[in-house]
Parts: C-alpha cells; structure tokens; sequence
C-alpha cells in the first residue's frame, strides 16, 4: 500500500481555528523557493547595540532576499537617512549594508545614532532591528597624586582603582611595574568594582608599585593608574624617634592589629540588593576584614543553590549562577567567619527579564481562498507591550484588509487573495528591552515541486536511523506518500516514520532495507515525484582494542588498534593523546594497527585513543599509559633532637612517578672511620618522613635516605650535614676468640678485632687473660694494643686454658667478657695402638681390629687412626710388583675397619698408627694376612695362526691376574654358515700349561667364532672372544679354471659375458654390504648368541651370580669383535685404594662402612667393533652363495 503525510484528524471547533492553525504551522515549516515571488525576509543584520572602532570604516549590515530583488531604504534617528547627500556613505550593490568611509575623513562620533534598515519589494517590505551604533572610547585616568599608605601589620586595607568609564566597560587587574600579576589569595583579593582588598596586611605586602590597569578590549589598548606605594611596619619597629613625630592620625586606618572578627568590607551594612536580568550571569560579592584571614560561605534562605549552575570565584568570595531565571530570585545569605567570631551579609535578588519568545511568528504561505494566522506571543518581567506593523507602517494607519482581523497577540486570515501578501511585524517591549519579528504572508496558486535532488544515493550503517529527504513545495500545501521498489512495494506504518517535512525515517535500518524509494507529492493543482536509494553498510568496529598498560619510564609500549570495516568503505586510523595530536615527536611512530611510543617519557602518560573514521561512522577505544620509575630521591634532609644516642631525621620524598612508595631506606657514613663507606641504618614506611635513629658513641654521621617503590629503589638523597657523637666505653667484646697451640710449648690466642665504629671512643686496646683450666692459678692478664693475635709461651703440651679478651678506650672497659677454654700446644702422639688383629672376610675384603692408646699419650686432639697397608707379594709368586703402601684413616675413636679392593691370592702386610693435630704417633707391629683364590681374568690376548683348509692354530698368553692357581682353559667355538646362522657349540678343555692349540678336522672356507677363558679352583673368569676363517678347497679352483677353458667357444662367449656381468653387480652389492659400518650382516644374530656355560661372578663373595640374559646358547656378545691383529689386549686391573676415601687416605665411618664410593677398576670388556683382519674378497664372496 501506498503511505501518506496527511494532518492526523482531529476534532475541529465551529469556526475551524484548531486545522487553521495546524495547517499554518506545517506550510510555514517549508521555505519559499526563490524562483517564486515572495516579499522580503531579512536575512543579516548588525546587532541592536553596535559598537565600532573609530579607527575603522563603520559596517551596518542589512541583507534580504525577495522575488522581485527588494530595494533597501534607511532611518537614522527615526528620520530617513539619504545616503545619496553625504559622500562618504555607500550602499553595497544589490545589498541593504550600509560602509561610511570615516578613515580617509570624518570622525565616528558624526555617525552615532539609531539605524532602521528597509527591504521592499511588490509584495511588502521588511525592516530590522534598531540598530544604536556608538563608537568605542578609552579614556586615561585622571591625573591624582597618591600619598604612601604605612600601616601597622594586620590592619586591612581596600586600594581604590575607579577606572574612567570606556565604552565597552575596561577589564581590571594589578600589576606591579614589571607587568607582573599581583598574587592573590584568601587575604588579599580584588573585588568585582576592581578595589584591591586586603583582609589584613603583612609586612611583605610592602611595595611601592601597586598598579591598576585597564584593558579595553574594542580598542586593543590598556591605560595605567598611578603606583600606590605601602609600607607595612610593626608598632615594635618604631623608635621613640619616630613615635615623636608620627601621631597616630597620620597612619591610614586607626584599628589595632590584635586579633578580631571579621567585618564586611564590601557590600556594607546588613543588608543589599541586586537586579539580574535572566538568561544574564548572577554575581554576588562579599570581602571581610578580620584577624586570622576571614572564610566566606554561601547559602540561599529557604532554598538551595542551584548545582550545574553554581561556581565560586575570588577564593569563594563571589558567588556566580548563569542562566538565572526568575525562580533563582530570593535572599542570599554570605558569612565571613574566623576564630574569633561570624558576621553575616543578606542580599535580596530579584530577576528581572527582558521580552523573551514564547511564540515567533512564522512566515504564512497560503494558496487563494485559504486560512491562517499569525501568532506574536512573548513574556518578560514587566509583561512585554505587543504591537503590530503591516510592511514597516503600525498596523493601526495601515491600509485596511477585510481577509484580516486582529486579535492581541494574533492576526486572523480568512478567505485570503493575492493582494493579501504583505510582510507583518511583531514589536514585543519592556524597559528592559523589545524583540521584533518579520513573518510575511504570502498568496501563491503552485502545483507541487520536490526540492530534493532526484537519484539521491544515502549510505547508512546497518542498525542506525536512515532519513531519507523529500524537501517540497506547493500551494496549496501537498499531501506526501513513499513507495519502495519500481513495483510499488508497500510502507507500513510500524515500520516507517513519516515526518511533516516530507522526510522518510527508518528507525532501524537493515540490509535488506537496500533499495529504491520513490517520495510522490500531490496537491489540487498537480503532482511531483522523486526517487532516492538507500544502500546499508556494515559498520565499523575495533577489533582488538589498545589495553591499559604500566611502563617503566625510558622504556617501549605499543597499543595495538585492529579495525573490521564495510569492504567498500576505507577507513582513516587516528590516534589521539587526552583527545589532542599525538605530540610532534619522533618517539611516536603509527602503521596500520599500532601506536608505538619509544623511549617512554613521564609526560608521555595520559589517555590513548584509536579513532577509525570512514565517510559513515567512526569507532574508538582508548587505553590509559601509565608511566612509572624508580622514585625521585628524598631531599631537605634536616637532623633534629640531637642527643647522645639518638637523633631525628626528617625529609622530604621526591616525586613517586606514579608508582607509590612503600618504604625509605636510611644508610649512614661514618666520616671518621669509614670514609666512603655507606651502611644501612634503617627502613620506614613510605608514608612517613620522619625517623628516629639510634646511634653510636663517637661516630661521626651523615645519612641519606632512598625510596623504593614497586619499580625499584631511588638514587640515594643528598648526605644530611655531619653529627659526631660523644666517645663512650666499648659496649661490646671482641668475636671468635680462640686458643690454639702453635707449638708444644705455646698458647695462640686470636680473636676478631673490633672496627672503628664499634670502638665507641678513642684508644682502642684489648686486655687478654688467661689461666690453665684445671688448677687454681691466678688469672694473667696484659693489655695489648689494636691487634688479632697474642701469644703465650712456656706452657705445658695440651693443657686446657681458660681465655678472656677484653676490649678497653680511653674512656673505659668493655663489659666483662665470658671466658672460653683453649688448648696448648700439641705434640706427637707417643704409643702405638697393641693387639692389632687381622679377619679376611673373602678374597677382596679384610677386617682389622685394635686397642685404643691412653686418652694422655695422644697428646692433642685425637683425629683418628690410620692403617698403612701394603701387598708383600702373590702366593703364586707369578706376579712380583713394586711394594705401594696404601693407606685408611679412620677417623675418631673407632677401633676397627674394613681394608676393600685386595688382590685374591696375595699376601699383605699392615701396621696401624694413631693421629693427633700434630700428626702421626709410632707405627703398630706389622701384621700379614692372605687373600684366597679368587677368579682369573681373561687370558691377555689370543691369536689365530695358520689357517689351513681344515684347521685353525690358537696361540694365547695367560691371564695378567690369574688369581690363584690355574687348573685350565675353555675353549668354545661354533661355525657360522652362509645364513648367517651359528652351528653347534663345541666345548674342550685345555691344560693349564698350554699357550697354543691346533682344531683340526675343520670345514674348509668357513667362519668360526671363538670364546676362551681361564679356570682356577674357585670358578671361570672373563672370556676373550675371536674369530677366523678355514682356507678354499684348491681343487674347486682347478675346476672352476676348467670351466672356463670349455667355455672358450665362440658360441658360448655372449653367454658367459652377461653371467659374469649379473656376478659382478652382484658382488659389488655383496662387496659394500660386508663393508658398511665395519660389520658384516649377521652380527646382530652372532651377538645373540653367547655361551651359555660362562656365568658372572659376584665380586664381594666369589660366589657365581645369575646370568643376566633370559636365553639360552647366547655366546656371541655385540662388542665382541677382536683388533685387526687378531690380539685381544686386556688392560692390568688393580684394586688401588688410591680411588676411595680422600685423597690416598680413604676413611670410614663409625660402623667400619667405607666412606666414598668404590672406584675399583672392572676387567674391561673385549674390544667393540672391530673385524677380523682378513679382508673380505670375491672368492669369499662367492663362497658365501655356494
């Protein structure tokens, strides 16, 4: 359906008034097109009250616009102002704008008086404001001489100004001669008449250049008063001289400067009044005198004041309410108050109003034959005085129309005609003021027109309004209606927003409110259409938003600003800082999503935002910096309450950068005996200033403080002045006093020295005494200067000695020190341990017993006891090795240990001795023991030799540590066949005085693999492993060359050729097979075989352990393979006790545990990784396909 602008029904009266009025509201909302005649409207005008500069050409704007172009006329002072007489007045071309040329001749003040303005076409004519045109004036103040004012300190004093009156009035202030402001505040002020108040004056107040000033601001120019000079004294200041020739007449004022309440100095009395008119500033002013300063306070009887409105000026001397209005009229109340006493001050404020509009009249565009009216309604306080006027003529002499008809403040029209057009005035006036009001009416018979232009594109952001405009024209006035869509679609009403003006609103737009609209207007006389188009954008968002973000002053922050847009609209970034530029600084560097700010500065701090700005809308976010150090350091440091001991400290903290202080730390320098040397002396909160310190005789002090918040700690303050304290008697001893015999006949007596901040005085010594422990000597005693050491000699070895050490000054001793015990000298120990006792727990382990020594016969401190132990020789007497004492020290009393890592089989020898701080006493008588068999290690090496077709030589060397008697060799060997696969194991026993053995009956070209090992009483020992190959059967050799001399025929040549060729490749594959890594293929299942038969044995017992693996008939172990030599080389394993305890000394503990981990040396395992020293060959190669 079709949506129409129609006036809403309503219910008319009999004569119609209510639609007539509705209907003039809505024709006066549409503007005349200028294409139609229409009478005059005026369009600019200078203000009612026009002040010029006489320095310049005066200006009296008058523009209007009319069909047909109006004509302009002028009044001057009520009379007509030809400006064709006077040769330096002109009228702009096609303008009412009047230019007097006063600065080539002439002077401005010719030309004051009332201007009227008059536009006037065919249709009627409009006029304009009365407009008072008064030239600028800045006079000097006149001449005065100006006596100096002395007054006695407290009195007040009011300094007058009283300006020469200026056209605009002059704008106030006091300066001194170098055109610097006075300073004001609660005492002194100056008041809205420009005086300059002083609630009591000070002897500061002193000067002789008090200057008022006055700036007009019209002309650009400031006049000067002449200086006031005051002196301020106190009665005390004056001599009998000057109280001889003063009388008290000759000081300005006569009131004392004792302490009094306050009293008003302006206004005066109790009671005043003041007239405001509304819409105007309210001042109000109340300046007391009074000894302390007076405090003002505002309130409004019976009433509040008001709180968007309020504002205290003057340091709360001047109340201030704009906007006032007749409901802010009523009794105001201000109150001066000190110590001493109040004083109030009422003051009565009526608002009075000039004429203000409650209803303008509107321009009336009516079509022949219609109705309306013309409303002029105002108000003011006194009620306004309503008059008409009809094209600048008071209605009243105006010639008649029947179609109107005057009604006070309103014009009736009925029946109108063309000759009905005219232009009305509305002149609303009090004393205060007047309002006047042009509204023609204006009779015009026109069809429709849409003034919008046709095939308008709107772009809107989905979700907002979307006001489509169909501006028109018609008379009599046209009837709207919308369509959406070339077909007509229909507007409903829950939907749409039709507006008087013509204008289509969507509340919410949405995409699919994209499209065509077309606005048709119709009235009697005709119809006009227009089409728009709408299209919905998305809008712009900000993705990722910058966060708030604390840096540390000198560092980097970036904000981080992401924004999602419509594709088709390009979006503007813009950053700004407090909702200003970004400062002109290089620091600042933008791309497209960041802000980064280098090098953080504190004023670099604020509020960030990222505005993205398309031709639609705009998005923003903000984020705060904070920019935070280290705290300024602390200053003003000031010692106060100095006494003896103590002393306080007061300063005054730096800034805290934004970081809030948690703590001061106070150190202190000690001037006279740390020179430079700064130490902590105490820590506050941070939210005091002031520490109380205590302190140490004769010291000389200086303190700095530094803050320390949550970004780290201050620079340290400047040093406070220097505080020496009184000398005073140590109040501490000397630390780590010890007694130590040096030598057998002497007493050390050491200690830690006191430091010069502990001495509390000069002359620092010590006072050392001593006496033995256990006897009733006397104590000994010497004083000793400012030393560490004292020795005593002659005494007996090892006694006990009571010890004091004394500090002293030259003021007094140290409190009485407690005594401490110290030994004499040491000395050698004097006799051996006795009964010394020798268990062999098994092949590798023995456990010694013995007696103590007499506690006396140590002579020292008892460390321990130390056994010498040593291998005489083997009991199979194979192995001679140079004789090695080792030794174990075990420590404190214990008097048995075990002795670990023997060699099984072997005989030893040991003493044991005691030891003291001294060193070693005498040695034990020696003691032997032997070891038992034990397991021998693997043979030293073994060799393959003379390989032939059938039989393989071994040849071997035997064990480096049998470990007893050997009874015999093993011998294992298993073939390995072309599969890789290990044949049966074969087992033989060779006699213990055997280093060579031949296998016969072997198969020709064939691997073996070989393990061998040595056999004593107790069991097996390691293994040394080998491998070897038989040699090629010779007659398969002949017959291959046999072979190939049939083969020469020609016809078996090509043949032969592509088999050699298929032999070869695959030998090369073969060849680089055997050869990669060093290993040949079936290594991983040689190394899963190993004998079965070999089993580890345990090393503390010689007991044989479980075999680790879970197979069975595993002899080959990876790692296995021999040295290119075919000799396997075992390494010498000597159980050396070099490698436990400390050092060459292993210890043990209480129980006889070994102290240390066990570092024995393991028969190494055969060598890893290497091949047999035969080379693999292509004969071999073939071998291992056949």
């Amino acid at each position: 359906m079709q949506l129409k602008i129609m006036p809403k029904k309503k219910h008319l009266s009999a004569g119609g008034v209510p639609l007539i009025l509705f209907l003039c509201q809505m024709i006066s909302a549409l503007d005349v097109p200028l294409d139609l005649v229409q009478p005059p409207t005026i369009t600019q005008q200078s203000p009612k009250d026009y002040i010029i500069d006489p320095r310049e050409n005066i200006v009296i704007q008058c523009e209007a616009k009319g069909k047909p172009p109006p004509s302009f006329s002028w009044t001057r002072n009520g009379t007509h102002f030809d400006i064709d007489k006077d040769p330096l007045v002109t009228m702009k071309p096609g303008s009412g704008t009047l230019v007097i040329n006063i600065m080539s001749e002439g002077k401005a003040e010719t030309y004051e008086g009332v201007y009227q303005c008059t536009a006037r076409n065919e249709r009627g004519a409009a006029v304009s404001n009365n407009i008072v045109v008064r030239p600028s004036r800045s006079p000097l103040w006149t001449k005065e001489r100006l006596e100096p004012i002395i007054l006695r300190n407290g009195q007040s004093l009011v300094l007058p100004c009283r300006p020469p009156i200026g056209l605009p009035p002059a704008i106030i202030f006091w300066m001194d001669n170098s055109f610097q402001r006075l300073p004001q505040s609660e005492r002194v002020s100056q008041g809205l008449n420009g005086d300059l108040y002083f609630s009591n004056v000070l002897p500061e107040d002193t000067r002789e250049d008090y200057i008022c000033y006055a700036r007009f601001n019209h002309t650009q120019t400031i006049q000067q008063k002449q200086p006031i000079s005051l002196k301020v004294i106190s009665v005390d200041e004056l001599n009998d001289t000057i109280a001889a020739n003063l009388s008290d007449t000759e000081f300005y004022g006569a009131k004392s400067s004792k302490e009094r309440p306050p009293t008003f100095l302006t206004p005066e009395g109790n009671e005043s009044h003041k007239e405001e008119l509304r819409g105007n500033v309210l001042s109000l002013e109340c300046i007391a005198e009074g000894l302390p300063t007076p405090i003002i306070y505002w309130i409004k009887e019976d009433g509040t004041l008001p709180a968007n409105r309020t504002f205290y000026r003057n340091f709360k001397k001047t109340l201030q309410i704009t906007h006032v209005s007749e409901a802010d009229s009523g009794n105001y109340q201000c109150i001066a108050k000190n110590a001493l006493g109040a004083v109030h001050h009422t003051i009565s404020v009526t608002v009075k109003a000039a004429p203000y509009w409650i209803v303008a009249p509107q321009n009336l565009v009516l079509s022949p034959g219609e109705n309306g009216t013309l409303i002029c309604r105002a108000n003011g306080n006194p009620k306004p005085r309503i008059s008409w006027l009809t094209n600048g003529v008071p209605i009243e002499i105006a010639l008649d129309d029947p179609s109107r008809k005057i009604d006070g403040d309103t014009i009736i029209f009925s029946n109108v005609q063309e000759s009905s057009s005219a232009v009305y005035q509305c002149n609303a006036s009090n004393k205060y003021g007047y309002l006047l009001a042009n509204a023609f009416v204006n009779v015009l018979a026109e069809p429709p027109r849409i003034l919008t232009s046709a095939n308008t594109l709107y772009q809107v952001i989905a979700n907002r309004p979307a006001l489509l405009d169909c501006a028109f024209f018609g008379s009599p006035m046209p009837t709207i209606e919308w369509f959406k869509g070339t077909k007509g679609s229909a507007l409903h009403e829950d939907t749409y927003v039709l507006h008087d003006n013509g204008t289509l609103e969507i509340p919410v737009a949405q995409k699919d409110s994209t499209g065509t609209y077309t606005c048709v207007a119709r009235n009697k006389l005709g119809m006009a259409k227009n089409e728009v188009h709408l299209e919905i954008k998305d809008p712009t968002r900000i993705i990722k938003q910058p966060e708030y973000a604390v840096v540390q002053r000198g560092s980097k922050v970036s904000f981080e600003c992401r924004v999602k847009h419509d594709h088709t609209l390009i979006p503007t970034i813009l950053w700004l800082k407090d909702n200003g530029e970004l400062p002109n600084d290089e620091r600042f560097s933008t791309d497209k999503d960041h802000l980064v700010v280098s090098d953080v500065k504190d004023d670099d701090g604020g509020t960030y935002t990222c505005t993205a700005n398309t031709t639609l809308d705009s998005a923003s976010a903000s984020a705060v910096l904070r920019v935070v150090d280290v705290p300024n350091p602390p200053f003003d440091l000031e010692l106060t309450n100095q006494l003896d001991k103590s002393v306080q400290l007061t300063w005054t903290p730096g800034d805290d950068n934004n970081s809030p202080i948690t703590k001061f730390i106070i150190e202190y320098e000690d001037a006279m005996h740390d020179a430079g040397l700064w130490r902590h002396q105490a820590e506050v909160s941070g939210t005091q200033t002031t520490a109380q310190l205590k302190l140490s005789p004769y010291v000389n002090y200086s303190f700095r403080v530094m803050a320390e918040n949550g970004i780290g700690r201050s620079m340290p303050s400047e040093a406070s002045e220097q505080y020496l304290t009184k000398a005073a008697e140590p109040d501490q001893n000397p630390m780590a006093v010890e007694g130590l015999g040096t030598e057998p006949d002497n007493l050390v007596i050491t200690w830690k020295p006191l430091n010069g901040f502990q001495s509390n005085g000069p002359g620092l010594q010590y006072k050392v005494s001593w006496r033995q422990k256990d006897g009733d000597d006397e104590w000994t005693s010497v004083v000793v200067a400012n030393v560490s050491k004292y020795i005593v000699s002659g005494t007996p070895t090892f006694v006990p000695y009571l010890i004091k050490v004394q500090a002293l000054n030259d003021v007094g001793f140290a409190p009485e020190p407690a005594a401490v015990m110290g030994h004499s000298g040491e000395d050698l120990p004097m006799v051996a341990p006795g009964n010394v006792r020798v268990s062999v727990v098994n092949s590798t382990l023995a456990e010694v017993h013995w007696d103590p020594v007499p506690p006396k016969s140590v002579r020292g401190h008892l460390q321990g006891y130390r056994i010498y132990y040593w291998k005489t020789q083997s009991s199979s007497k194979r192995n001679r090795r140079h004789i090695e004492k080792k030794i174990l020290t075990f420590q404190g009393t214990k008097t048995h240990g075990m002795l670990p890592g023997l060699q099984p089989y072997s005989h030893y020898a040991l003493n044991v001795r005691v030891v003291n701080g001294k060193g070693e006493g005498p040695a034990s008588t020696d003691r032997g023991f032997h070891t038992p068999e034990g397991v021998p290690s693997a043979p030293s090496s073994l060799k393959i030799v003379n390989p032939t077709l059938d039989s393989l030589t071994l040849e071997w060397d035997p064990p480096s540590h049998p470990n007893g008697i050997l009874t015999e060799y093993i011998l294992k060997y298993q073939p390995i066949n072309s599969t890789h696969e290990l044949g049966p194991l074969v087992d033989l026993k060779i006699p213990a005085n055997k280093t060579r053995w031949t296998l016969k009956n072997l198969n020709f070209s064939t691997r073996y693999k070989f393990y061998f090992y040595a056999q004593t009483s107790v069991g097996s020992g390691s293994q040394i492993t080998e491998e070897a190959i038989t040699t090629v059967d010779e007659g398969k050799k002949a017959m291959a060359s046999r072979q190939v001399d049939i083969a020469t025929q020609g016809w078996f040549i090509g043949l032969m050729c592509a088999v050699a060729l298929l032999i070869l490749i695959l030998l090369i594959v073969c060849f680089i097979r055997r050869n990669k890594g060093g290993k040949y293929p079936v290594k991983e299942k040689e190394d899963a075989h190993a004998d079965p038969e070999i089993q580890p044995m345990k090393e503390d017992d010689g007991t044989f352990g479980e075999y680790s693996d879970a197979e069975d008939h595993k002899p080959l172990k990876k790692g296995s393979r021999t040295p290119s030599d075919r000799t396997v080389k075992k390494e010498d394993s000597d159980d050396s006790l070099v490698d436990y305890g400390e050092g060459v000394n292993g210890q043990f503990n209480e129980d006889g545990s070994f102290i240390g981990q066990y570092s024995g040396k393991k028969e190494k395992e055969p060598a890893e990784g290497n091949e047999s020293s035969e080379a693999p060959s292509p004969v071999n190669a073939m071998n291992s396909f056949v």
